[in-house]
């Protein structure tokens, strides 16, 4: 139901569920086959993972996973830690047997791109395709293990590819054809792919690219590929070393009419997904095929209200643990829109909501930048489409500032869930997300996730609340990486992720969670500022930045002088030049809405800010351009060129 303005202003409070929400929702029904009650949802969330065996085990019952669940659940490693759990290892399953379910006249995909083109596939017809590309890649040699990587767009081809690969118990791996031929042999060059799947061009805010030479440098770059599969006409490519090329139709023109599953046990790899690498060579973090299926299928079920007839967008590309988070829809029932181009066109910044609005899209994935976009081009949704099967709009990706709460319940609708969630792709999942039974409240991530023991630790390891330490996970759960590809993987895994605490995950995140048990992400930890030696989010800048109509982009980075750090703020300003009277206001608004701790010391004015793909702002790139170090790795970036404009930037004149 939509709560009052004035009550907002007294409890933050933006939405809550009616009786008929909480009793209709997946996790009320899920809850009495367990024998329990839903509320107070913090005793249902700390059965969860007080007794890890008995949750898991049901939700592998009521998502009525296809396969051999075997007696036990959950195998802990002798020292009692959380790296080496083994979770129902006498389990056995295919990823893709579990999607490929259901009615085979249900509408299962729908692909849409930036000229409103669109076509529609039953279940009947993405199993048969799904058949032929299966039996394609097993005439190539492809078996259990074996690695397939994608440079795909986010196409039918792409899905089909991912699905067939994992029906035969083998391993997808992806990257996105925007990167840079370095870029991608940075990822998939490291778990050296039999076959290569590639588009050939893609198009992108009304341009065309041709990437055939990228193509054909990477597949020159790297070693073990045996054969490269274009979606596209292959003339062009070429190459100085023997390699078997063919169409997508030649990989496809057989006589298969329904695929064949090869199960392989629970723990077993199937997707090799990549860490940002703004830091570093990409991490090639491997997950198994049941975590990441029980994972998704609890946060869609359970935490989204997926049912069976949804339809779920999430605006992402191939290579973001999203979409693969997306692909997983199938397996509740839902249809799942895949959309190929720009989030927003310079003729119609709500193309996305018109698909929506047209296939009665159910659940809406997005990320804050997206918001933004939305938010500076006062593009009112709600005033536009028609939207009433809308039932959630989610967030992924960055820190939702409070503004964008209340701009989703003014301008899109104000009786759905609004869910910003955080996890990543080492988890494949999120540890903090919405769920139907719960209120919204402004600025903050609604609960903890069913089964993932979240806390946040200061620096003596003590959990608090209201106040910001490090976001932990307490408990192994079963979408846990299996390892890093690679040498010394394991080791490197350990590293990342429990050298800070010994047996407890840190994830990086500077995170905060309140007596009502919701969680506040203040962003990276890697990318906190510490001026005076208090750590401070960056998000807490940028939600004020963003809330001034002149500034078009910014980021925000902190520069070692004297011992200390002084926090600098760099702007892209809409129209006009930063005066020192601007640059006032800034800090300002600054001291008034965050504190005078977050106050930059110095402001420039840029023309561009490093984004990912993901839209994340890179201001670890920034830093070390400033400080004249080099930047490990360009290839996250999508427009590192950027980046030179930042060179001397210590040097220059500031505000």
């Amino acid at each position: 139901m939509m709560i009052k303005p004035n009550s907002v202003k007294e409890s933050g409070l933006l939405w809550e569920p009616n009786d008929t929400w909480v009793l209709n929702s997946n996790l009320t029904e899920f809850a009495k086959q367990v024998g329990k009650s839903a509320l107070p949802y913090e005793h249902f969330y700390r059965w969860s993972i007080a007794k890890p065996e008995e949750f898991w085990s049901a939700v592998w019952d009521f998502a009525d996973i296809i396969g051999e669940k075997g007696e036990e659940v959950l195998i802990r490693p002798i020292d009692g830690g959380m790296q080496g759990t083994s979770w129902f290892p006498n389990g056995y399953l295919n990823f893709a047997e579990n999607l490929l379910r259901g009615d085979e006249k249900r509408t299962a995909v729908i692909e849409a791109d930036e000229n409103g083109d669109y076509r529609c596939l039953t279940m009947e017809q993405l199993r048969s395709t799904v058949a032929k590309a299966q039996a394609g890649l097993r005439a190539l040699g492809v078996r259990t293990g074996d690695r397939v990587a994608g440079i795909v767009t986010n196409r039918v081809e792409g899905l089909v590819a991912l699905l067939a690969t994992t029906s035969l118990g083998a391993v997808w791996t992806t990257c996105s054809p925007d990167f840079g031929p370095q870029g991608i042999v940075d990822r998939i060059g490291q778990v050296k792919p039999k076959v290569v799947v590639a588009s050939l061009d893609y198009h992108y805010n009304g341009k065309k690219f041709d990437i055939k030479d990228n193509i054909s440098t990477v597949c020159e770059m790297m070693d073990g590929i045996s054969t490269l599969v274009t979606i596209g006409d292959s003339f062009g490519l070429y190459f100085n070393k023997s390699l078997h090329v063919m169409n997508w139709k030649e990989l496809c023109q057989n006589d298969a009419s329904s695929p064949q599953f090869v199960r392989v046990s629970f723990g077993a790899p199937l997707y090799i997904l990549y860490s940002s690498g703004t830091t570093g060579m990409p991490k090639a973090i491997v997950h198994s095929v049941g975590g990441t299926l029980i994972q998704h299928l609890k946060e869609h079920q359970l935490h989204c209200d997926v049912k069976p007839g949804d339809v779920m967008f999430w605006y992402t590309n191939t290579a973001w643990m999203m979409y693969h988070w997306l692909v997983s829809g199938l397996a509740s029932g839902a249809a799942i829109l895949l959309y190929d181009g720009a989030a927003v066109l310079k003729d119609d910044p709500g193309i996305l909501w018109g698909f929506a609005e047209g296939f009665r899209v159910t659940h809406f994935g997005t990320s804050p930048k997206y918001l933004e976009l939305l938010m500076k081009n006062s593009y009112q949704v709600n005033q536009k489409h028609e939207l009433s099967r809308l039932r959630s709009v989610l967030s992924a990706g960055a820190p939702v500032s409070p503004e964008q709460f209340d701009w989703v319940y003014d301008y899109i609708k104000n009786d759905m869930i609004f869910a910003s969630c955080s996890g990543g792709t080492e988890i494949i999942g999120c540890f903090v997300m919405g769920s139907p039974i719960h209120p919204v409240k402004r600025g903050e991530i609604t609960c903890k996730t069913l089964g993932m023991a979240v806390d946040v630790l200061d620096d003596r390891g003590a959990s608090v609340l209201h106040q910001k330490g490090d976001l932990v996970c307490t408990q192994p759960f079963p979408s846990m990486p299996i390892t890093f590809w690679g040498e010394c993987g394991d080791e490197r895994y350990q590293d990342t992720y429990f050298a800070a605490r010994p047996g407890i995950w840190t994830h990086g995140d500077l995170a905060e969670q309140t007596i009502d048990e919701t969680v506040i992400i203040y962003g990276r930890v890697d990318t906190t500022l510490k001026p005076g030696g208090v750590r401070i989010g960056t998000a807490e800048i940028y939600r004020v930045i963003d809330q001034i109509p002149r500034i078009q982009d910014s980021i925000v980075f902190g520069l070692p002088v004297d011992g200390d750090e002084e926090i600098v703020l760099c702007l892209v300003i809409k129209e006009g030049n930063l005066g020192s009277e601007m640059a006032d206001t800034i800090r300002k608004e600054i001291r008034a809405k965050a504190s005078p701790r977050h106050v930059p010391h110095r402001i420039y004015c840029v023309n561009e800010v490093p984004n990912t793909l993901n839209g994340k702002k890179v201001e670890g790139a920034v830093r070390s351009v400033v400080l004249g170090k080099p930047v490990k790795n360009k290839g996250s970036i999508i427009n590192p060129n950027c980046l030179e404009e930042y060179v001397g930037l210590s040097e220059r004149e500031y505000k």
